[in-house]
């Protein structure tokens, strides 16, 4: 990251990946989907996408 940033510094333009968003990209396996469930007043929901936040959600997303 502070290589990154370095080479932008000074820079007249720069772009922004939406890595969060990206995340929303890669399907959870049906069999895995029961591992992201959780509960609320509504009911009970897994995610479909992968959510931002999972231990090895960033390994999976390079």
């Amino acid at each position: 990251m502070d290589q990154m940033l370095e080479r932008l510094a000074g820079q007249a333009f720069y772009c922004f990946l939406d890595g969060y968003s990206g995340y929303n990209q890669i399907a959870v396996d049906p069999a895995d989907q029961e591992k992201t469930a959780f509960t609320c007043p509504y009911g009970v929901f897994a995610y479909r996408r992968m959510p931002f936040g999972l231990c090895n959600a960033p390994a999976t997303f390079q």
